[in-house]
């Protein structure tokens, strides 16, 4: 009777240790998690490495949102000046261009704040492509302009009788055509079309780029026991 109870003792310990192998191991170090637990973008961590992963997250502040709008208003500019320059230098205005201006300030805008995104990020994204690509069309007009200054000099008597336009409203209207141009280029409805769509996916390239990664943390949640621990 003795050495009948004293061989189940052994059993019962041994089985109670065999299922702390098949125990769920923490993702991020790996030890087995008992009790509560937490999932972090739906993968299982233990309470500890949680809070680690939560104090390490950046924090956004206005400090983050105004270098990420300094550095994407710089790729902005960095993307402009492609656009423009490589219409005015090869005389082909290729939209394609587009997407990688939209990713040019997607980045610059992720680098500067340091990998933070969000709503606010994607909005000052959309706004700095458009502007970007956009506003490109205003030296490549003028260039156009000045290249057809011989035809304007032939009615040069007539327009000297006509107002002169003051510099800062010259800039205005070139600032609201430039703005409109995307638009204006539908009068070639196939040729306005397209260029659009490849602005759009330009400027969507920029705002996935500036979602950011939040982390979702959930928790503290409780360890279900696994059906083979049952007794």
């Amino acid at each position: 009777m003795d050495d009948k109870i004293s061989s189940s003792a052994p059993q019962f310990a041994t089985a109670e240790y065999s299922a702390q192998p098949g125990a769920t191991p923490c993702k991020a170090c790996g030890q087995a998690i008992s009790g509560s637990h937490y999932r972090v973008n739906g993968v299982m961590t233990c309470v500890k490495c949680a809070q680690r992963i939560q104090d390490q997250m950046p924090k956004d502040s206005h400090a983050a949102y105004v270098r990420g709008i300094s550095f994407g208003i710089g790729g902005a500019i960095l993307g402009f000046a492609i656009y423009a320059g490589f219409s005015l230098a090869t005389g082909w205005m290729i939209g394609y261009i587009s997407l990688a201006v939209g990713f040019i300030v997607g980045k610059a805008m992720i680098m500067g704040s340091g990998g933070l995104g969000g709503r606010r990020y994607q909005i000052a994204a959309v706004v700095l492509t458009y502007a970007a690509v956009s506003m490109a069309a205003v030296p490549i007009a003028i260039s156009q302009h000045m290249k057809h200054k011989s035809v304007q000099q032939q009615t040069q008597m007539s327009d000297s009788a006509a107002p002169k336009m003051s510099p800062i409203k010259a800039i205005g209207t070139l600032a609201v055509v430039g703005l409109a141009s995307p638009f204006l280029e539908l009068s070639d409805p196939v040729h306005g079309v397209i260029g659009l769509i490849i602005l759009f996916v330009g400027i969507r390239i920029a705002w996935k780029m500036t979602a950011g990664r939040p982390m979702n943390i959930v928790g503290p949640l409780l360890q279900q026991p696994s059906p083979a621990t049952a007794i």
